[in-house]
């Protein structure tokens, strides 16, 4: 039997307290050696991407090699299996993404154990997500997106990069505020997506923004609306759902998690460059070409994060029918 989802909470939210027993270590040593950091995504994309910009900084400030890995597959269970299972001193990190906080209730059983075995370290940053349609499409505003799929029988399709992802379940939460019905179709990653919505085959996607800028730069697509809190300087003209009458806040995330004995010193130390590094102008500058938005939590907050974020979507995939016993 998995474990419940309330032994997963309180662990995301109280992993530190599974650290040794006896008298914390310094960190003043650490990193002695280089440091691996797990990314649960192929290279190329928004996580791996913003590790790598992460990583150069923390070089130049620790003065050790930060080694970026990349270990996609299986709903991102991989990458965090290995960090779960890894020796706990700090040298083996997880730049865990969106689906960490809702694997087991999409997944079931995992082959690890989130309340023992990990412990979050600091949130770095958000990837906000937009409502995207077909340039040619008669919709220019969520409102008019809206009536019309509430006017159709069947509703409306949304091509989707992965069951359980970030884009799809922000589509899933997008319907059952507005009530009306829908079908995400689930692609192998945006650019499958991006080609059945420009066929027409698809009605709308809800995705980052940086891959489907050439698109709507050529005219070909068309940006209703974003589902952060506030409008993204990524694309600030797009307004937010909010704005737009729905109380519709969704955003994918990426922030650090480590084995959960590793010991406080060391994670301290590690929330505290991650901080660094996310207020240097530079590092900034190079998220937002990205699409990326700064959003820092240290070690206490981001276990409270994740853990509303399971709450939240753990609801919604039970309501779609994704979960699994």
């Amino acid at each position: 039997m998995g474990i419940t989802r309330r032994v997963l909470l309180g662990g995301i939210a109280t992993g530190a307290a599974f650290g040794p027993a006896c008298a914390a270590p310094s960190a003043d040593g650490w990193p002695a050696r280089p440091v691996r950091m797990l990314s649960p995504y192929g290279a190329g994309g928004s996580n791996d991407i913003s590790l790598r910009i992460l990583a150069e900084q923390f070089e130049q400030r620790m003065g050790q090699k930060f080694l970026v890995e990349n270990k996609p597959g299986a709903g991102s269970t991989i990458a965090n299996q290995m960090v779960a299972h890894a020796e706990a001193d700090g040298y083996t990190l997880l730049y865990a993404a969106t689906p960490y906080a809702t694997a087991e209730v999409v997944l079931g059983k995992l082959n690890y154990d989130p309340r023992k075995d990990l412990r979050p370290v600091a949130l770095a940053v958000f990837v906000p997500l937009f409502l995207i349609v077909n340039a040619k499409s008669s919709w220019n505003t969520v409102q008019e997106f809206v009536a019309d799929a509430k006017s159709k029988p069947d509703g409306v399709t949304f091509a989707s990069p992965a069951m359980g992802s970030a884009p799809h379940l922000a589509a899933e939460l997008f319907m059952r505020t507005a009530g009306f019905k829908g079908l995400a179709v689930q692609f192998q990653g945006d650019a499958t997506s991006y080609t059945e919505l420009l066929s027409g085959r698809v009605d709308a996607t809800t995705t980052a923004l940086p891959t489907a800028l050439p698109h709507i730069k050529a005219g070909n697509l068309r940006v209703l609306g974003c589902f952060s809190e506030q409008r993204s300087a990524t694309y600030p003209d797009a307004p937010t759902l909010r704005e737009q009458g729905l109380d519709v806040v969704s955003q994918a995330w990426f922030g650090f998690l480590a084995p959960a004995a590793t010991p406080d010193p060391i994670v301290d130390k590690m929330q505290a460059e991650v901080g660094h590094a996310l207020s240097d102008g530079d590092v900034k500058q190079k998220l937002s070409v990205q699409g990326l938005d700064v959003h820092y939590l240290p070690a206490p907050e981001f276990g409270k994060f994740v853990q509303g974020e399971t709450d939240k979507w753990g609801k919604i995939i039970r309501e779609a029918g994704l979960d699994k016993p």
